[in-house]
């Protein structure tokens, strides 16, 4: 490990010096390459330079109470404290070396669909829908919506909607799967709880030059946008519809003004469903590789419950139970999300353990 930091810090420091260089910037896209390498790898050199320093403080703690005995319980002090912080950074620079998922500084593209319950699960996929928005705010990300049909009552049938910000698929990539509610329903008289679904996919944003979609491959309909109601309707056909021929993907866009604009957000929405198939059927091929317990979630996989009754949140994939379930709906996910991001860096570094 500790040559392979040392040659990302000879790499940190070359691509330091180039910066400097006058002609830096002759070439705009040379220069942006290099500058976004250089902010990739500065964590690990930071690390790396802590962890120098602190053994370093060691050795000279070790030296002096050799040195001057009557120093020596002083000297022990500062050996223990070096030795803390350097098995500390030396954790954080194994999980700093980990292999990184290319997309996870990339912004989202999500899917909420109401599943088993009826109307029940329509207004439950309501609030995932308010709980991804009220979290992306505190984030400082912002949110556009590309499709959304709800029901007579406030509910979903489907949402697509985009979250740009820096790092939003590292943060929500977990969030692919089934959400499980327990509660009583807004349209239940007698008070009884009932169990529901919602299904959550989360997508890599890719742009339409990053998947190869061929334009014959693409059947284009175009209809009037509307909501619950024949509410929201619009006189003009702006709202377009793309159909995949070859996988039948169908998505969707009503939310933007010209039918020009819907389309754009569609072919964006169908590079990122292609690229995530692409993925899938890569990682299939590699059937001997264990698929780590939080995973990114399928479609089928139970991944979550909400017991409103008990104020209950169970993560099921890492037996995490938080009971704090209001704040969790009003976008409070960092507690779950954090144990989440600890999970998965616990089994890759296990798996690279074993590798070795």
């Amino acid at each position: 490990m500790l040559d392979k930091l040392k040659l990302v810090e000879e790499k940190y420091v070359e691509l330091c010096a180039r910066a400097e260089q006058p002609d830096f910037y002759a070439d705009p896209k040379k220069a942006a390459a290099y500058l976004k390498e250089q902010k990739e790898i500065e964590p690990v050199v930071n690390a790396y330079r802590a962890y120098l320093r602190a053994k370093q403080d060691m050795a000279d703690a070790l030296e002096m109470m050799s040195a001057e005995p009557e120093m020596k319980e002083f000297c022990q002090e500062e050996f223990s404290a070096a030795k803390s912080r350097s098995e500390e950074l030396e954790q954080e620079l194994k999980i700093l070396l980990l292999p990184h998922d290319p997309n996870d500084n990339k912004s989202v593209i999500m899917e909420i669909r109401g599943g088993v319950g009826g109307e029940e699960s329509a207004l439950f996929a309501h609030s995932l829908f308010r709980m991804y928005n009220l979290y992306a705010a505190s984030k400082g990300w912002s949110v556009q919506l590309l499709n959304y049909n709800e029901t007579e009552l406030g509910g979903i049938k489907e949402a697509d909607f985009e979250i740009r910000g820096s790092g939003a698929y590292s943060r929500l990539k977990f969030e692919s799967g089934v959400h499980r509610v327990q509660r009583v329903p807004e349209t239940e008289s007698g008070g009884r709880v009932h169990t529901s679904t919602a299904t959550v996919a989360v997508l890599p944003e890719m742009e339409e030059a990053d998947v190869n979609i061929r334009p014959e491959d693409i059947e284009m309909q175009v209809y009037r946008s509307s909501g619950a109601g024949g509410q929201h309707i619009n006189k003009t056909s702006s709202a377009v519809r793309l159909i995949h021929k070859p996988t039948g993907i169908v998505v969707s866009c009503q939310e933007e003004r010209s039918q020009f604009q819907n389309r754009e957000k569609c072919m964006l929405m169908l590079s990122s469903k292609l690229y995530q198939i692409e993925q899938e059927r890569i990682e299939s091929a590699y059937s001997g590789e264990r698929r780590s317990q939080v995973g990114t979630g399928m479609r089928n996989e139970k991944i979550r419950t909400y017991n409103f009754p008990q104020s209950r949140v169970t993560d099921h994939r890492i037996g995490l139970t938080l009971y704090k379930i209001d704040s969790i709906m009003n976008g409070d996910l960092d507690e779950i999300i954090d144990a989440l991001v600890s999970a998965d860096q616990a089994e890759k570094l296990r798996e690279s353990g074993e590798a070795t």
